[in-house]
Formats: structure tokens, C-alpha cells, sequence
């Protein structure tokens, strides 16, 4: 198999990504552009321009319609695929350093650094389905650990949500909570019911998102962890961390399956939609 290079960014590379069909790879920099590439030739397609400090990640959806970046200049921002078109920017007080859509493509993880006296923070957003009614408000904001969340993914069925970063430490949180309150107020609207009972219940469930799960120090990570991505089925996931290993860990119970050792920080890693590997 003959290697392809590519070249198009001025700065180094921060994020790779490729879509769910694997013939678009999409490209993340400290030189401000993010850059969608056809995956089987090398070719560049276009590049999205908007941010104005460096992009750390970007996730796409489903049908590859649209993308959406976390930058160090306080924002992520939604794309069109296909036209380059900036579709909505979400404004933060600080470094947006991880972004991750929900199975559906509904909702939008976003975590934060910390910065000043602002500690680490987990952002739900909802993504509208016309770009004319987005909207930057948070449906939950959950406060984070001290010290970055370098990653952050949805769970199984968008039930959790899954963070690593510099503290060594991965956490699962509860989201579930509100996605039954989001279900309660839909229902709530065709039928009968008095407004105070609809409050009351939103406010309820809206204000949990507690940690359900951590990482001992035994079975985790010893230094930073760097990089987390999900299995296909998002039955599992993949850790790498300066500790100069990889960690494979079950989903749902933060379960230690593989450890792999190597001679070196591990700065990113992969799994592959198609292949065992």
C-alpha cells in the first residue's frame, strides 16, 4: 500500500477524523483552518475558515452534513460539509478544547479549559435540525475536575457521557437525568397537565449529572491522559496517556479489558470502524 501525504496545514497537527463512511478525513491545526480531505487520494477538498486561534478537535455527523470544531479562541463553531458555509457559533469564556456530537446528532458535548478562576466544564448543547433556530444556550453545564478535560465523549445510547484529561483520571457522568426530563416536557405539551408540575419536575432532574463512575489508581492511567476515542458500537473505548501506554475499557462499567505498553507518550490513537484493530 502506497503511504499518501498530505499537505495543506502551516502549523501542526491537533485532530484527525474521519467520517462514517471513511472517504472524508477531516483535519484539525494550530493554524487556525480546518480542512476536509478525500481519504482515499489525498486530494484536498476545501478548508473552513473562521477561527482565530488554534482548533483542537472536531467531531461530524452521521450523514456527514455537518461539522462542528472546539478552538483556543473561546468558541466551537458549526459547519456546512459540504459549502464551507459557518452555520452557528457557540461563545465560551474560555479554550473550547473538545467536541463530540450524540448518536442522533441532537445533542453536542463541549468541554472547556480552565481559566482565571473558571475550573473545567462539561457543555450539552442541542443542535438544531434547521440552522436558523440554533441557539448558544447549554442545556447542562457540569463542572469538571481541576486541570483540563482533553476529551470527552457521549456514552452508550447518549446515557453518559465519558472525560479524561490531566488529572490521569477517567469519569463517567449521568446525562440520563435529562434526557427524562427533555422526554417529560415534550409529552408535556400534548397533553393536560398544570405548569407547576412541568417546573417542578424539569428543575429536579435538570440540576443532577452526577459522576457515576472513576478510574482507580491501581487499573488507570499514571500521567496525563491525551487521547480517547470510541469503538464503532461505542461498546468500548481507547485511552492514550503520557504514561507510555493505551488502555481498552468497557463502556458501561469503566471495566480495564486491555492494557498496551509501549516505549514512548502516547500522544493520540485509533480504532478502526471496519477492522478488528
Amino acid at each position: 500500500m502506497r503511504p499518501i501525504l498530505m499537505k495543506g496545514h502551516e502549523r501542526p497537527l491537533t485532530f484527525l477524523k474521519y467520517n462514517r463512511d471513511g472517504d472524508l478525513l477531516f483535519s484539525c491545526a494550530k493554524d487556525h483552518n480546518p480542512t476536509v480531505w478525500f481519504a482515499d487520494n489525498g486530494e484536498r477538498l476545501g478548508t473552513y475558515r473562521g477561527h482565530n486561534g488554534a482548533v483542537w478537535c472536531c467531531d461530524v455527523t452521521r450523514d456527514s452534513g455537518r461539522l462542528i470544531t472546539g478552538s483556543a479562541d473561546q468558541t466551537a463553531k458549526l459547519w456546512n460539509v459540504q459549502t464551507g458555509q459557518q452555520l452557528f457559533t457557540f461563545n465560551f469564556d474560555s479554550p473550547a478544547k473538545s467536541v463530540d456530537f450524540s448518536v442522533g446528532d441532537k445533542l453536542a458535548v463541549i468541554t472547556t479549559d480552565p481559566f482565571m478562576e473558571l475550573s473545567s466544564a462539561i457543555h450539552i448543547k442541542r443542535i438544531a435540525k434547521d440552522p436558523a433556530d440554533q441557539t448558544g444556550e447549554s442545556v447542562r453545564v457540569i463542572k469538571g475536575p481541576q486541570g483540563r478535560i482533553n476529551r470527552a465523549v457521549w456514552g452508550p445510547l447518549n446515557q453518559t457521557i465519558i472525560s479524561g484529561g490531566e488529572d490521569s483520571i477517567l469519569r463517567i457522568w449521568d446525562t440520563e437525568a435529562f434526557l427524562l426530563s427533555y422526554i417529560f416536557i415534550y409529552v408535556a405539551t400534548l397533553t393536560i397537565i398544570s405548569s407547576t408540575a412541568i417546573i417542578s419536575f424539569y428543575f429536579t432532574y435538570l440540576q443532577t449529572g452526577k459522576l457515576l463512575k472513576e478510574t482507580d489508581k491501581e487499573s488507570g492511567h499514571k500521567k496525563t491522559i491525551t487521547s480517547l476515542v470510541k469503538s464503532a458500537d461505542g461498546s468500548h473505548f481507547l485511552t492514550g496517556s503520557l504514561d507510555k501506554s493505551a488502555k481498552l475499557w468497557d463502556s458501561r462499567t469503566l471495566t480495564l479489558i486491555k492494557t498496551y505498553v509501549t516505549g514512548s507518550p502516547v500522544n493520540g490513537v485509533a480504532m478502526s470502524p471496519l477492522l478488528d484493530h
